[in-house]
């Protein structure tokens, strides 16, 4: 049985120039980097339906929404992440091309390969950059959503959006419906179903 070759840390300017060189994206967290998976055909349609919602509704305005190729900073710029959908209405982030460090909104559609990570390392992260003023969860099995939004005080509320609910996103003012949220999502197929 082999083991695993221990990952050597890296800086972030070490990092930044060796994923230029990479075919695949890598989130890197606390001087490591994790090559981002491919993820199913639900994660991508409602990734997409976000997206979409979100750029029609932010189209005029000094906002851009943004899907997931590009890289959002932790605030110690230390650890890099790519979010499946990102918000920024900076002016600074307009100027940076490849790498958004005020983001306004991000949301992560869940798979069950990364929800851990997700709810755990990733979200403690985002919770720290000054700027971001909503965290969303999307669930494809349950089909629910949790919008954790930063109140006047800096702490982060939950509210949950459960299947059927239209989910609102206050800090672009934008309430998606359920339908267009789930548009063209198939219904959650069986284990055997899923590995066809």
């Amino acid at each position: 049985m082999g083991y695993a070759a221990r990952q050597a840390v890296m800086t972030a300017e070490e990092f930044l120039a060796w994923e230029a060189a990479q075919t695949e994206r890598h989130d890197f967290v606390d001087g490591v980097p994790y090559a981002m998976a491919g993820a199913e055909d639900r994660h991508v349609t409602v990734t997409g339906n976000v997206y979409m919602a979100l750029r029609q509704h932010l189209s005029g305005t000094p906002c851009r929404a943004l899907n997931t190729d590009m890289k959002v900073a932790s605030a110690d710029e230390r650890s890099f992440f790519y979010p499946d959908v990102v918000v920024t209405c900076s002016a600074a982030d307009r100027q940076s091309r490849l790498i958004k460090r005020e983001p306004t909104l991000i949301v992560e559609v869940l798979s069950p390969s990364t929800v851990a990570y997700d709810l755990g390392a990733k979200f403690a992260h985002y919770r720290q950059i000054p700027t971001l003023r909503e965290i969303a969860f999307i669930d494809l099995d349950e089909r629910s959503t949790s919008v954790y939004r930063k109140n006047a005080d800096g702490l982060w509320v939950l509210y949950p959006f459960e299947a059927g609910a239209n989910v609102q996103f206050a800090s672009v003012d934008l309430t998606i419906t359920f339908a267009a949220l789930f548009a063209d999502v198939d219904e959650t197929a069986s284990p055997a179903q899923a590995h066809a």
